[in-house]
């Protein structure tokens, strides 16, 4: 049975969803801000040809995405002291620490 070009699209779309609120678990804003940016990112797709070589490539890239934010981003929590505390998990074996900016930090307050 051939899965439809609709079908293939809600999995990925499901599966970006899954990803960022695992990643972004407990964190309201990101939570919130990563939904409005994928949903975005899917309906400029949303006009292209069932099994066309765009749409392959977008299915592919909406899989990397879910693959990249469960194994390559890992959410920071405040400690109690102010500082920011990162608990990588297994799936996040192989990934290379990328510090936030004072920029960024500095956001957060």
């Amino acid at each position: 049975m051939a899965v439809t070009a609709a079908a293939e699209g809600l999995a990925a779309y499901r599966a970006v969803l899954r990803a960022a609120r695992r990643t972004f678990a407990g964190d309201r804003l990101m939570l919130q801000e990563s939904a409005v940016e994928i949903r975005r990112r899917f309906e400029d797709h949303r006009g292209l040809a069932p099994g066309s070589e765009e749409a392959a490539r977008a299915l592919a890239d909406a899989r990397e995405a879910a693959h990249f934010i469960t194994h390559m981003i890992v959410q920071a929590q405040r400690a109690p002291s102010g500082s920011f505390v990162v608990k990588p998990e297994k799936v996040h074996a192989g990934a290379t620490l990328e510090v936030p900016s004072e920029e960024i930090l500095s956001k957060l307050k």
